[in-house]
């Protein structure tokens, strides 16, 4: 195997003159005032998640005609679910203010929009939505048994969620024209949607799908637990606090949850209060968690997909293909190159060119510039 032709390699960014280290002077209004500033930033991302607070009260007074429907207990729910909304909106103001995942958000936003795109490639967007965010088929690649439990644990929150939010806010109502039963009526901001028999299948999913949900869940993240026990390379790298608990909080959100059925229909409602009580707090607490850890990867996802159209769309225009400047292997068309390019100046990394580089000749030039530079004292 013959060695690549040699090309020239990216000039290093020049270093700064030494000296003091020049930053925004504590207290001066000019650099606090900068929108880039941390605190703009923080001011910022407090009044975005004031705003979609204020937002999220207003829909669950009127969309509960006017507390009407609204059952007071499940107010701390609907206190974690207001404190949700400001955590997520506070954290992903501060996320898409850093330099990179700005270009990556306005980026995806264009790529969204882009009538030409819609021309060109009409089933691309739901592809991705499908595909990215649905069945995240990327996860596949690593491992069939990951891609399976992060399925169980992603279809089950998303059910949960999509029951226990309308409920919690007032805006799904369960009514028996009976008072006992067994007919129903689900109502919809006041609104009848559908009848049904609650002794019926259809009765029965409509009053089981949080039991459904926590099943589902639990399947999923007992592998994780589980492999995070087992599997060295997952031992080594995780955190108590941002690995397992998490996975943690899941399991007894969904164990408490299963309880309460259990002791609804076996016990005849014994300890109930006490498992009421135990399954809010898990709530509540997973509720105010979920800005503050991994779980906010789930707010990160959907930005993603903008990206993902952008690269797809990229390359079905016929654009041109970069190749690596040592290898002349493909790299990436020109415009997601040069939008790497420019997330690596917006950050002033100073080796932008190096982007032009695929993966395998940037650890050669790394190992090469280590033994040059490092181990050639040790000789």
């Amino acid at each position: 195997m013959t060695e690549p032709p040699k090309t020239a390699e990216p000039t290093p960014a020049p270093s700064p003159a030494p000296g003091p280290i020049q930053g925004p002077a504590p207290g001066n209004p000019a650099a606090e005032s900068s929108p880039r500033s941390p605190a703009a930033v923080r001011r910022r991302a407090t009044l975005a998640g004031t705003a979609v607070s204020v937002l999220l009260i207003l829909a669950i007074v009127f969309g509960s005609r006017l507390l009407r429907d609204f059952d007071s207990a499940l107010l701390p729910y609907a206190v974690a679910t207001v404190f949700l909304a400001f955590g997520v909106a506070y954290r992903y103001t501060v996320w898409i203010s850093a330099p990179g995942a700005r270009r990556l958000f306005k980026q995806g936003w264009r790529s969204f929009f882009s009538v030409a795109n819609f021309r060109k490639a009409p089933t691309a967007l739901p592809k991705m939505i499908a595909t990215y965010l649905g069945f995240q088929k990327f996860l596949g690649a690593r491992s069939h048994a990951r891609w399976a439990a992060h399925q169980l644990v992603f279809w089950g929150c998303l059910l949960a969620a999509a029951i226990t939010f309308p409920l919690t806010w007032g805006w799904f109502t369960f009514t028996s024209s009976t008072g006992s039963g067994p007919g129903y009526e689900m109502r919809i901001w006041g609104f009848k949607i559908i009848g049904f028999d609650a002794l019926s299948v259809l009765g029965w999913l409509m009053f089981h799908g949080l039991d459904i949900a926590a099943v589902l869940v639990i399947a999923g993240a007992a592998y994780f637990l589980w492999r995070r026990m087992k599997d060295r390379g997952a031992v080594t790298g995780q955190r108590f606090a941002y690995d397992l608990v998490p996975l943690i909080a899941l399991v007894v959100v969904s164990v408490t949850g299963l309880l309460l059925t259990f002791s609804s229909i076996f016990l005849h409602g014994g300890g109930y209060e006490f498992l009421a009580i135990l399954h809010m707090v898990s709530v509540v607490f997973t509720l105010i968690y979920i800005p503050f850890g991994k779980f906010f990867h789930i707010v990160q996802r959907p930005a993603a997909v903008g990206m993902q159209l952008f690269k797809y769309t990229s390359r079905r225009k016929d654009e041109e293909v970069l190749t690596c400047r040592r290898c002349h292997e493909p790299i990436d068309t020109a415009p997601y190159v040069e939008n790497l390019r420019g997330t690596m100046r917006d950050l002033d990394l100073g080796f932008d060119e190096w982007a032009e580089y695929c993966p395998r000749c940037k650890r050669v030039l790394r190992g090469n510039a280590y033994l040059d530079h490092v181990k050639k004292g040790f000789k």
